[in-house]
């Protein structure tokens, strides 16, 4: 689960990297300062997708905390650019997807750690 949370992470912030940066060169063509600040909050929403598929390969939990900071930032600063509520709803999901996976993964290592029963 790691991988796929990782991947998908890389890949939508890539395409939310795209489309912030379109919309921020849009509306500074249109001298709309609203849509460019709200483009600029996508950018680093962006950002901080890559970096939390980045994590979850190898730490998931630090994942986890990247992707809610995400989400926060998308729901909090996305007022003029609609589509970043979205993506604050899919950087939850991711969390919550990274959360299960760091939680499978301490429940194995304790698994593998337990001494046997005595008989």
């Amino acid at each position: 689960m790691r991988i796929a949370v990782g991947l998908i992470s890389i890949f939508l912030g890539l395409l939310v990297l795209v489309q912030s940066c379109a919309v921020a060169t849009t509306a500074g063509l249109a001298q709309d300062a609203a849509t460019g600040d709200a483009g600029a909050v996508g950018i680093v929403v962006g950002l901080l997708f890559f970096t939390g598929g980045a994590f979850s390969f190898g730490l998931p939990m630090v994942a986890t905390v990247v992707l809610l900071l995400a989400g926060l930032l998308a729901l909090l600063g996305g007022g003029a650019f609609g589509d970043l509520r979205i993506w604050a709803y899919v950087a939850f999901g991711l969390a919550g997807l990274s959360l299960i996976a760091w939680r499978s993964a301490r429940k194995r290592a304790a698994a593998f750690q337990t001494p046997p029963a005595a008989s």
